[in-house]
């Protein structure tokens, strides 16, 4: 495989992390201002393996230079308004802003559970909504064991229309990430949505105006699409954006979802060409690395958040550089 400007031996990469933080200066803002991006660099805690509390992640995201954090869902539906201003006016003062929120209704599975998620759904709406969080994200399964396509497409768009009107009706926009990996949407009988342009199918039969797409780096390149497909999207119709790197040597088709890498790692995702079509379009967002790493999760939290913070500051000078 041809050599990318992203190319870097992982073992090197790792071990030279903590060097590479203060020759970039990650206690200083990444700059979004000096540069034509509009997206945030969002520390999402869950995603690359490390846990701490509320508190904690605002401190991480300030010290290794993140510009929006996952919004912790559990304390702002039980805060007090003294105790939500308070992390509010810290995160103020460290110059963050809210990323994306989780959904947390079953959509995917029986009537029952969806209904259960739905009667809880308003109430969870509000706690976002008094916290100012306007973004929420989640994943579609790109296949069913029993549904056909068409049935299956049915029922998700009855399902995430209902879910979508609650969100409105409290300011907040519903982001939706297909599945690309044809490891994934073969293993079922019937294969479901796997594509931007199948996910563009749902997202206007589903006819409302807060919904729109989370978009992965993994994804994009596992369903071989390009940088003109995402310069069919406007800005508004991105809501959140992961990124996030593939292993070497292993043709596109056989890529397994599970299994990834820190962005910039190996190079096999064009990266550039990626966050590069974001900053064309004027995306505003959030945009976290998702990199599914075992090797990334046996770190030490502050190990880890090095790693990621390099890896990502390494991807968006890339797609500033044209």
């Amino acid at each position: 495989m041809k050599t990318t400007p992203c190319d870097i031996n992982r073992r090197d990469f790792i071990k030279t992390t903590t060097a590479g933080l203060a020759g970039l200066g990650f206690a200083i803002s990444l700059g979004a201002a000096e540069s034509k991006r509009r997206f945030t660099l969002c520390l999402a805690c869950g995603m690359i393996g490390v846990s701490g509390d509320e508190r904690k992640v605002i401190e991480w995201a300030s010290t290794y230079g993140f510009e929006s954090i996952e919004p912790p869902t559990s304390f702002l539906a039980k805060a007090s308004e003294a105790e939500l201003q308070a992390y509010r006016d810290e995160m103020k003062k460290r110059n963050l802003v809210w990323g994306a929120a989780g959904l947390p209704v079953d959509f995917r599975g029986n009537d029952d559970a969806f209904n259960q998620g739905m009667k809880t759904l308003p109430d969870y709406a509000k706690s976002l909504q008094r916290a100012a969080v306007t973004r929420t994200a989640t994943w579609l399964m790109p296949g069913h064991r029993s549904l056909t396509y068409i049935a299956n497409f049915k029922q998700h768009a009855r399902r995430l229309r209902e879910v979508a009107r609650v969100l409105d009706d409290h300011g907040i926009r519903l982001g939706l990430e297909y599945v690309g990996p044809k490891t994934s949407w073969s293993a079922n009988r019937f294969p479901f949505i796997h594509t931007m342009a199948e996910m563009k199918d749902l997202i206007a039969e589903i006819g409302l105006g807060n919904v729109g797409f989370l978009l992965d780096s993994w994804h994009w390149y596992t369903a071989n699409e390009t940088e003109a497909d995402l310069l069919t999207l406007k800005a508004n119709d991105v809501v959140m954006c992961h990124i996030n790197d593939a292993p070497k040597d292993i043709p596109v088709d056989q890529q397994v979802d599970s299994r990834r890498e820190l962005p910039c790692a190996t190079g096999v995702i064009d990266v550039k060409s990626f966050l590069g079509a974001l900053i064309k379009i004027g995306y505003d967002g959030p945009v976290a690395c998702e990199p599914f790493s075992q090797e990334l999760r046996k770190m030490q939290p502050d190990q880890a958040l090095s790693a990621v913070a390099v890896a990502v500051k390494k991807a968006v000078a890339l797609a500033e550089s044209t």
